[in-house]
């Protein structure tokens, strides 16, 4: 973990002066909003202002919901920009510019761990939504197949460096001498790999199917090497909760209901995934939904699992990025996804 990220959470790091900090920063985070801005909104529509980390195919669920309107249904007028990494989103939130983040959920479990807020209360993303693309490798069957690469990710702590950096020590790589991790800012990586920076670059959807336009391949697929994960939860305060539980009840039986659509119509999966990535060529956008969903990485539901969660926290205290010290009852707030669940059934 960097010392910037220990000193955000560090009990020693003065709350109210990171808050006011936080504040400043997700202030300007709402540029990339993904939807219409309308002068005039529903008098009957919460609205509610979302912060997503990076803007990419794993969050198809979220997009799948707006487009469908199962959001505005659910009474929800949807305010998403893109924060830039997980680190930010989660600011986002403590800094009360967004009621909600989604992104790696290791930062509501620091922050809880350093006498700080943060609940979990459902997953968007279950599985590692990351894949080894590379345009020189051959597949890789055995994670000791990495030694002597330069592997492009995003930094620390960024779920693509944590993955990438597990995965090299598990198989007695040490990072820095028998492989190489060069970071690069989030949503950068393809372009990196393809301009010679490294052999091979830990990526995300729709910037697979476009390198794999261009030539590359898939060689490692983290979503089966890992298995269930939480790769990406919804995180909100407490506070947020006592305030508005209505709220938090809507968006999290949205994401329920749009979880199951998505699998349910991959063609309006498809067709929504090329309105949110409309520079990239339709049947691009199309090969990366059909990976998404053949490898399970959007959630098939919101309740956030055990198994999910416990892979999330064995990387995470490997890493030394957290001590795993919150019960899975006290970070997991599963009620407003087991009401929504049975609320559909």
């Amino acid at each position: 973990m960097t010392d910037h990220l220990r000193s955000l959470f560090s009990h020693s790091f003065n709350r109210r002066r990171f808050l006011t900090n936080a504040a400043a920063l997700a202030g300007g985070l709402g540029a990339s909003s993904l939807v219409d801005s309308h002068s005039v909104r529903a008098a009957t529509l919460k609205t509610v202002r979302f912060s997503e980390a990076v803007h990419n195919l794993g969050y198809i669920n979220l997009y799948v919901g707006m487009h469908a309107g199962i959001f505005k249904k659910n009474g929800l007028d949807m305010q998403v920009s893109a924060a830039g990494g997980d680190t930010q989103t989660f600011a986002a939130v403590l800094g009360g510019s967004a009621d909600f983040a989604i992104g790696d959920a290791t930062m509501a479990q620091i922050s809880r761990e350093n006498g700080g807020p943060g609940v979990v209360v459902g997953t968007v993303v279950q599985r590692a939504h990351y894949f080894g693309v590379s345009k020189t490798l051959q597949p890789i069957t055995d994670p000791k197949g990495f030694k002597g690469l330069k592997i492009v990710t995003s930094p620390e702590p960024n779920t693509n460096y944590s993955v990438a950096k597990r995965l090299l020590e598990k198989a007695g790589l040490k990072v820095g001498v028998d492989a190489t991790i060069v970071p690069v800012n989030p949503g950068t990586e393809i372009a990196a790999m393809l301009a010679g920076q490294a052999d091979i670059a830990i990526a995300y959807q729709p910037s697979v199917a476009a390198a794999e336009a261009q030539g590359a391949k898939v060689v490692f697929d983290f979503s089966s090497y890992i298995g269930p994960f939480c790769n990406t939860g919804i995180m909100v305060l407490p506070t947020t909760i006592q305030k508005d539980p209505e709220m938090v009840q809507a968006l999290v039986t949205s994401f329920e209901e749009a979880s199951r659509k998505t699998y349910a119509d991959p063609a309006f999966a498809k067709e929504v995934a090329r309105k949110e990535f409309p520079d990239l060529p339709g049947d691009v956008v199309d090969k990366a939904i059909d990976a998404e969903l053949k490898f399970l990485i959007p959630a098939q539901s919101v309740v956030t699992k055990k198994d999910q969660w416990q892979n999330l926290m064995d990387m995470q205290v490997y890493l030394g990025n957290a001590k795993g010290s919150i019960p899975f009852e006290q970070i997991i707030d599963n009620s407003f996804a087991d009401k929504a669940v049975a609320s559909l059934k």
